[in-house]
């Protein structure tokens, strides 16, 4: 079994249990890997997901699969997916029933729903504090494993938070199909909710979809792609910029002054154009006629053969597209749900609720580009573009990143402050980074035990900080992207103004922390609309102890510097 670091091991009279599961597993290790998509296999839950929820069921006569699991199932075998049940099973170490008699019920529920290629069980009870009972994600790990993918390209569907938990701190993706017995602020903090297993399958799939290319597509010359933002907003469009530069002979980037720095960062970018949008930019600067007309002038002057525009899910790329046709761009893709007119020729819709690296990467598709066999569909950033970091020390410390562009996604002070206080005391190196206009802030922070980078780090200088860290804790703000485009765990410290199924941490192991069922949840409120920003305040900084030890990353402290004749030795 995985064994995350600084958690303890199973009690050795488990283990033999364990292996026993893992032998179960009809796994080919030498089958050849699926074709490049978004997902290789999909891990179930057992109880309460694929079978009426029987407490320490040992009895196989007891087994009732759930309304349509067993045609929902047979839709993913269909599309090639492989299938992997992740379970807790604390009953056996209850004395509930016996393994002989999981392993009956295992197989009846087998017999009602067909094959599974993998099994994962965790006989442990939670103060055996192992390494695998959800949340935990050593299940996840091994059955990716096992099944010979990773834990990035596996979605798991459950009933309850400890299996969302586990598919975040795995970097797995995690659908929950909610119960009565789900608690109500279990499905506020799920990424995705479905009605039931037949809908969460529905939404699998279609997912998958969004992302194919019709068909292949005749190779381009000039593309021009679009996305105006912030840096965080360029940085989650990277794998459609990567698509279309996969089928394009030069990709030439239109992006806003505070998406610059991140787009010089991302892979496939031939030229930036760097140009404000009064329809896009906050605070909005005035429509200045002339300075439109030089911008069509520019984007005349890029002579495109097609533009792909790409923009969040609550903006319009309509306005863009006009200046674009009096550019005289031939071809233009853009989702839209506004009727169009004559302004798009690719005109693509994406349900709610989708990631927006996968809403990027689906409008590529849907204009003919796809990531090439290889490209992983996550985040990337180019490392030769990765300036030489500041002086934080050896790798694996921690970084905290307190403040944020937009004021209700920061950290709050005192919470940032107790949170290097407490991470210290643990023995965790802490580094606390910000921009220029937050130096006061960082200093304050980093007072109480913290290294302090404040103002001393541009996007690619933090960008390089981020790579030698453990992990990272901030707020959904834009170095949380850098952090997933590095493969660096993340802890977020997610207001919920914003959906967490969309603007979480992509394919990176993640802890969310925060209560997400909060009154601004889902305004996109810039200002915190409730006093007190209680959504994070109330976050105890121990919970962020916690969720560094559940993503494995120790603590790991220099020995304390001791007065010697003559000066100090470490």
């Amino acid at each position: 079994m995985f064994t995350p670091r600084g958690v303890g091991n199973p009690p050795p009279v488990r283990r033999d249990h364990e292996r026993d599961q893992c032998r179960s597993a009809r796994v080919d290790p030498g089958a050849d890997r699926l074709p490049s998509g978004l997902y290789d296999a999909v891990l179930l839950d057992r109880d309460g997901t694929l079978v009426e929820d029987v407490p320490y069921n040992g009895d196989p006569e007891k087994v009732r699969p759930l309304p349509g699991a067993r045609e929902a199932l047979d839709r993913l075998r269909a599309a090639g997916l492989r299938l992997a049940v992740v379970s807790n099973q604390s009953g056996l170490a209850r004395g509930c029933f016996t393994a002989d008699d999981l392993r009956r019920v295992n197989a009846r529920v087998e017999e009602l729903l067909g094959p599974f290629d993998c099994w994962q069980i965790c006989p442990h009870g939670e103060p055996d504090r192992c390494a695998c009972r959800k949340p935990a994600p050593g299940l996840v790990h091994a059955a990716a494993r096992a099944l010979g993918t990773t834990p990035a390209r596996c979605v798991l569907v459950g009933d309850i938070g400890a299996d969302m938990a586990a598919a975040a701190a795995a970097g797995a993706a995690g659908i929950m199909v909610p119960t009565p017995a789900t608690r109500a602020a279990e499905v506020a903090a799920a990424p995705t909710v479905a009605a039931d297993l037949p809908d969460a399958v529905s939404t699998i799939l279609g997912r998958m979809r969004l992302v194919t290319a019709p068909e292949p597509a005749p190779r381009r010359g000039t593309v021009l792609v679009a996305r105006s933002d912030a840096a965080g907003d360029v940085l989650v469009t990277g794998p459609g910029i990567r698509a279309v530069a996969a089928g394009a002979e030069r990709v030439v980037l239109l992006c806003g002054p505070r998406g610059r720095a991140a787009a010089e960062l991302l892979p496939g970018i031939d030229e930036i154009i760097e140009w404000p949008l009064p329809w896009i930019d906050a605070p909005a600067p005035p429509v200045d006629p002339a300075g439109m007309r030089t911008l069509v002038d520019r984007l005349a002057a890029v002579r495109a053969e097609e533009a792909v525009v790409f923009t969040s899910f609550h903006q319009s790329a309509l306005p863009l597209a006009l200046l674009l046709r009096m550019a005289g761009v031939p071809r233009i893709s853009a989702i839209s749900d506004d009727y169009p007119g004559a302004l798009l020729d690719v005109r693509h819709r994406v349900p709610v609720g989708v990631p927006e690296p996968e809403r990027a990467l689906s409008l590529a598709a849907a204009a003919g580009f796809a990531l090439p066999a290889g490209d992983e569909p996550g985040l990337r950033l180019r490392a030769d573009r990765l300036p030489p970091a500041p002086a934080a020390g050896e790798p694996g410390y921690v970084v905290l990143h307190p403040g944020s562009s937009v004021e209700t996604r920061a950290c709050p002070f005192e919470l940032a402050t107790r949170i290097v206080r407490v991470l210290s005391a643990a023995g965790y190196r802490v580094v606390v980074t910000g921009g220029p206009d937050e130096r006061e802030l960082t200093a304050q922070v980093a007072a109480v035990g913290g290294l302090d980078l404040g103002g001393r780090t541009g996007l690619g200088e933090l960008a390089a900080v981020v790579a030698r860290a453990g992990a990272l804790v901030v707020g959904n703000t834009g170095p949380a992207h850098l952090a997933a485009a590095l493969g660096v765990p993340v802890v977020s410290l997610f207001a919920p103004t914003v959906p967490f199924g969309q603007w979480g941490p992509y394919r990176v192991p993640t802890v969310r922390l925060g209560d997400a069922g909060a009154a601004c949840r889902d305004t996109r409120a810039m200002r915190c609309p409730v006093p007190g920003h209680p959504c994070l305040s109330a976050v105890e900084p121990g919970r962020v102890l916690e969720a560094l030890r559940l993503l494995g990353v120790p603590a790991d402290a220099p020995e304390p510097l001791v007065t010697v004749p003559g000066g100090v030795v470490g």
